[in-house]
């Protein structure tokens, strides 16, 4: 309907300007019905043909009206893959602004607040699934925040390419029977038009074969694979913490954990999550690999490809809805991850070493190792150590102020950065 009606009003073509009923007729071949489409799936019964099909179902349609002397320029010099590549396009765009980003913002949104909720709860750090040093449960979840916010950017930086330049990208048949037409203006035109307000851009690509390459795909599907994988990260951790009892999850009543032990709450949402996620990120990558190669001028594999997106998406937005409710029926017990972090003061080797180290002392990590490696040590074993040191009185006043307090650094401030405005395009 956009072609034909770009075409009516290209100058260089000599066709016809078209009435705003001629123009209402063309908008409403947009919004066909489920008998429109069994009969469309009737011609292509014999076409085996699903573009051909619908350009006789357009023209069989447009032959009842004023608009039948124009039926031979519904598919004008082009070829299935100029209607196709348009179509998904605009697809993808759409299905983007209306699920997936929507969702990741929210998810986004949810994390940010967690990290300033949080960002003066202590929490061990593991390193190698070790103890190691001091950080705070907000800057971990900061952390998720920043990278998330930045996968998300670009996502909405993406551009999807499209042309129409017909069987092997030149312009053969529009040339040939309009040769003085700009028609790599016309696409141009096309793209501008079809693409109109959408979040995800169409640009023209003014070099294909008969297809349109799909490179861009596979970055957009790459930029929407990263960003899963970033929640998938989230999810193992999350788990971890509700196996470690450092995140706590909300009783709903009526709901069952297990079918054999009544005590228990799983941690489903982010099991799902995780599940879908994995999913959705192999089809994912299967299609940027798969869809930017065709044989010469064109093969059709990319075709059957094509209509699998929607199942990507799908387990991706079972995943990010499973995220959000796992988000909001768990909660941090601040206690019990400040004494966890409290119960190995064996952390605070780092710092007394590095302490030591400005001040001259010789070895000092080696010291610190022998003391702290591989044993037990308590709070006032690090007393006692600090005493028995052949140090000056302020390295000795100053490791006792740093033990005193939970280690966990600039995280405080660095968990607050990601809801301060002006710290990147989602800091809002």
């Amino acid at each position: 309907a956009l072609y034909l009606e770009r075409l009516c009003s290209w100058p260089g073509l000599g066709l016809r300007r078209l009435s705003k009923k001629e123009l209402s007729i063309l908008a409403a071949l947009k919004n066909i019905s489920s008998s429109d489409t069994a009969k469309i799936k009737k011609i292509e019964r014999t076409t085996r043909h699903d573009v051909k099909a619908a350009e006789y179902f357009i023209k069989e349609r447009l032959s009842a009206t004023t608009l039948r002397d124009l039926r031979e320029f519904v598919h004008f010099a082009l070829t299935s893959e100029d209607v196709n590549n348009f179509a998904y396009a605009l697809m993808l765009s759409r299905a983007l602004s209306a699920g997936p980003l929507p969702a990741l913002r929210r998810i986004l949104a949810e994390l940010r607040e967690r990290a300033v909720a949080h960002a003066d709860t202590p929490l061990l750090a593991r390193t190698h699934g070790q103890p190691a040093v001091g950080t705070t449960f907000g800057k971990e979840f900061a952390v998720f925040a920043a990278r998330l916010s930045r996968q998300i950017s670009l996502i909405e930086a993406s551009r999807i390419t499209v042309k129409f330049s017909g069987a092997a990208g030149n312009y053969n048949a529009h040339h040939a029977a309009f040769p003085k037409a700009d028609w790599p203006a016309f696409a141009r035109g096309m793209a501008a038009a079809a693409g109109k307000g959408l979040e995800i851009p169409l640009e023209p690509s003014p070099l294909t074969t008969q297809i349109e390459p799909h490179d861009t795909y596979a970055e957009l599907f790459d930029a929407v694979r990263r960003a899963n994988t970033v929640l998938l990260d989230l999810c193992q951790d999350l788990w971890r913490y509700i196996s470690d009892e450092l995140i706590t999850q909300r009783r709903v009543e009526g709901e069952v954990g297990s079918s054999t032990m009544p005590q228990k709450i799983n941690p489903i949402q982010f099991e799902n999550a995780e599940g879908n996620l994995g999913l959705a990120n192999a089809l994912f990558s299967f299609f940027s690999a798969k869809l930017p190669v065709s044989r010469l001028q064109r093969d059709l594999s990319d075709s059957t490809v094509e209509r699998s997106f929607g199942t990507a998406f799908a387990h991706s937005l079972i995943a990010y809805s499973s995220i959000l409710e796992g988000l909001r029926r768990s909660a941090v017990d601040g206690n019990r991850a400040a004494k966890t972090l409290d119960l190995h003061p064996a952390v605070y080797a780092e710092a007394l070493q590095t302490i030591l180290r400005r001040h001259g002392f010789k070895d000092p990590y080696e010291v610190l190792k022998e003391l702290t490696r591989g044993r037990t040590v308590t709070r006032a074993d690090l007393t006692a150590f600090i005493g028995g040191l052949d140090a000056g009185p302020e390295a000795k006043e100053e490791m006792l102020k740093v033990i005193s307090r939970p280690y966990i650094g600039l995280a405080p401030e660095l968990a607050r950065s990601v809801g301060r405005p002006g710290k990147g395009k989602h800091a809002r």
